[in-house]
């Protein structure tokens, strides 16, 4: 695909000059003063040797840094945390930062992202450079690393971390969380969220945590996320984590978000009357797409959410809405043409066209080689890239080996 060049998708952020294995998080947070005082291991690998290390972290106060268990230089200045061991390190390295401040999100052309105080708790947010806000990172979404994130509040506080509890010690006021996120990861898809939530079992492995005023109406709202799951997983294969968790936070948001085994809605996505039902199977669909395929950048975006909103007009259909066909109608009248959604350039990332026309790509291909090859594609597609990270040339070439047929003519129509 022509266009905007790879360099430009960085964002500013990431390296790829070495890969991240683990993070070990030790995070220890003040809810009234938005305090948090932390330390990260980062265990890594490079395949030259490197003189500087390059990490990701906003604007807190870095009180000492290690390379290898040996103190470090660094500098730390517009969201950039230069390490420089006193020998260059090749092959596999530990970096290990100590840092506290007051949490909050960072600025980006999409507005504030990451780490929010809510009106009584916490958030994370990270689409696409917000991880930064509360850890050192290599934040680039095609460097996925597995997780461990130990978490100490207040008792009186409900903690949810993307991974699975592994353990709780309360303590005199103060509770600590450990979670495990062993699947490889990308940073924007960590997320913390803390607050005074009531949990709700919808299924096995699904669960809702919501303050306890709005608890009847999300269990109404995300009553039908079991048929949800199951339909997805009829069309795309098995769900590719242990569970999944929906929080819904007790302040309004603008958007939900979508986080590794975990999606955050606001209040205001929850009325009783599932308005919002579309948004709840588009979060979902993420985990598949979005979550354990990820984009190797932020060109390929559309293979996020194109895939995300065509679940939304699959999900119309089987529940009894309107066909995806009526959707894919509509849509073709309204969409506009000025974005190359192969290639959407940075400013336009998030641009509706890259959603709809995402779907209606895959409506496209779906009527070209037939629904037995189209689902049976999906399948492969997200079986043999499970918790990788994918590109849209790969997807190509995935579709035209499925169908047998030569179908790079029609994604360059399609995305262009």
């Amino acid at each position: 695909m022509a266009g905007v060049s790879r360099a430009d998708y960085t964002l500013g952020h990431g390296s790829g000059d070495y890969r991240v294995r683990h993070y070990d998080l030790e995070l220890d947070y003040r809810i009234g003063p938005n305090r948090l005082s932390a330390r990260a291991i980062l265990s890594a690998v490079a395949d030259a040797e490197l003189g500087r290390i390059p990490l990701d972290l906003a604007g807190f106060a870095v009180k000492g840094v290690r390379v290898d268990g040996r103190a470090a230089r660094f500098t730390h200045r517009g969201g950039k945390l230069v390490v420089r061991p006193d020998r260059a390190v090749r092959g596999e390295f530990t970096v290990e930062v100590r840092y506290s401040g007051n949490p909050r999100p960072v600025a980006s052309r999409w507005g504030e992202i990451g780490w929010d105080e809510l009106t009584d708790g916490a958030l994370v947010a990270s689409q696409p450079t917000g991880a930064p806000s509360w850890f050192p990172c290599n934040d680039r979404p095609g460097d996925k690393a597995a997780y461990r994130v130990s978490l100490t509040t207040a008792s009186a506080y409900t903690v949810l971390v993307t991974g699975e509890l592994v353990g709780r010690r309360a303590g005199g006021s103060a509770t600590t969380w450990v979670f495990e996120r062993r699947e490889p990861t990308a940073p924007y898809l960590m997320s913390v969220q803390i607050g005074r939530y009531d949990e709700v079992e919808l299924a096995s492995a699904q669960r809702l945590a919501v303050p306890r005023r709005l608890r009847d109406a999300a269990a109404h709202d995300f009553g039908r996320q079991p048929g949800m799951m199951r339909a997805l997983q009829e069309w795309f294969g098995p769900y590719p984590f242990g569970e999944y968790v929906v929080v819904v936070t007790d302040d309004d948001l603008d958007d939900p978000i979508e986080a590794q085994g975990m999606a955050v809605f606001g209040a205001n996505h929850v009325d009783g009357r599932r308005t919002f039902e579309r948004l709840v199977v588009h979060e979902l669909a993420h985990q598949w797409f979005g979550n354990s395929l990820t984009v190797a950048d932020w060109r390929h975006i559309w293979l996020n959410e194109g895939f995300a909103t065509y679940a939304e007009w699959l999900w119309s259909e089987a529940s009894g809405g309107a066909p995806a066909a009526e959707h894919a109608r509509e849509w073709q009248s309204r969409a506009g043409s000025d974005v190359a959604i192969g290639d959407p350039g940075v400013a336009r990332l998030f641009d509706e066209q890259v959603y709809q026309r995402g779907a209606l790509t895959l409506h496209a291909l779906r009527r070209r080689v037939g629904d037995e090859v189209f689902f049976g594609l999906l399948h492969s597609w997200a079986r043999e890239h499970a918790h990788g990270t994918v590109t849209t040339d790969e997807f190509i070439a995935h579709a035209e080996r499925a169908a047998g047929v030569p179908l790079r003519a029609d994604f360059a129509a399609w995305l262009g």
